[in-house]
């Protein structure tokens, strides 16, 4: 009698975990095809003649694939240029983010001086400063000193506004090192930057990784930086030539959405790349033992 008693209990909870995976499984899918909806409606949309864009269906096939529109924002719009811009600006300013972020957060974490809480607490006063509140100030700057129309005004924008929030997702996965690991570097006679570049480092790869990725979707994707601050065509990025196909009278649909789509791919393979390591970098840091 008592064994029924208790085994009717963890049958339902059986039955309950049988058919709540396979809902969960079905509802995660419905919301993920429905963030795909808008890549979706990209690549038709890239595809359509301005006629079809007004005339079809958002979602509907393009009666004729207007390939020729991807060939169209490469060459005729100067999209290569632009292009390679993006590519040379992200990277440059990915890279001296996360390599100051990490010495930030080396210094912060391990190793014990008096303004340590104040330089925290002054890269966080960092996030709660609205962009465009500074846009007037840089421009006058960068005037100044020689920078405007420069792409070094752009990558120390990226470089400043993305350092704090790129510092604060590093310090966590910095206060679960190990000490030991440490510990045993300097009795080996590891100095300093040795030990940084070549134990440190690659212990932090996966927050690392997280932010790598937060920062190049927002170096990617930034507008009013560039737009602000540079004025020559040839040393645009991708977010600010798709302006090109804008004219007073008319405007080419299908070529604005080749344009975005080639935007679009890059980071969607980075990501996919480094998609293991998002996750543990996101965590690294929350338990502690």
């Amino acid at each position: 009698m008592n064994t029924h008693i208790a085994v009717t209990p963890l049958r339902k909870e059986f039955m309950k975990v049988r058919v709540g995976i396979p809902a969960l499984y079905i509802v995660l899918s419905g919301l993920a095809l429905v963030q795909l909806l808008p890549l979706i409606w990209l690549l038709f949309f890239s595809l359509k003649s301005n006629q079809e864009v007004f005339n079809l269906p958002p979602f509907s096939l393009p009666t004729h694939p207007h390939w020729e529109n991807y060939a169209k924002a490469w060459t005729d719009a100067n999209i290569g240029r632009y292009f390679l811009n993006s590519v040379w600006i992200t990277a440059v300013s990915v890279m001296f983010t996360v390599l100051l972020a990490s010495f930030s957060a080396y210094a912060i974490t391990r190793m014990k001086w008096r303004l340590n809480s104040l330089v925290l607490g002054l890269f966080m006063v960092g996030m709660m400063i609205p962009v465009h509140s500074t846009l007037i100030p840089l421009f006058n700057l960068f005037s100044n000193i020689g920078l405007k129309d420069h792409p070094l005004s752009v990558v120390l924008s990226y470089i400043a506004f993305n350092l704090p929030i790129t510092l604060m997702i590093l310090l966590g996965a910095y206060q679960v090192l190990p000490r030991e690991v440490e510990e045993a570097a300097v009795m080996d006679g590891c100095t300093v930057p040795r030990m940084f570049f070549q134990i440190i480092l690659p212990m932090t790869s996966s927050a690392i990784s997280t932010t790598m990725i937060i920062n190049m979707i927002y170096n990617w994707n930034e507008f009013i930086f560039v737009n602000t601050f540079i004025s020559s065509d040839n040393l645009k990025t991708l977010t600010v030539g798709v302006q090109n196909f804008v004219g007073q009278y008319t405007t080419d649909w299908g070529a604005i959405g080749a344009t975005l789509m080639i935007s679009i791919l890059p980071i969607l393979l980075i990501f996919f790349i480094l998609s293991n390591r998002i996750m543990e970098g996101m965590t690294a840091g929350a338990v502690k033992g």
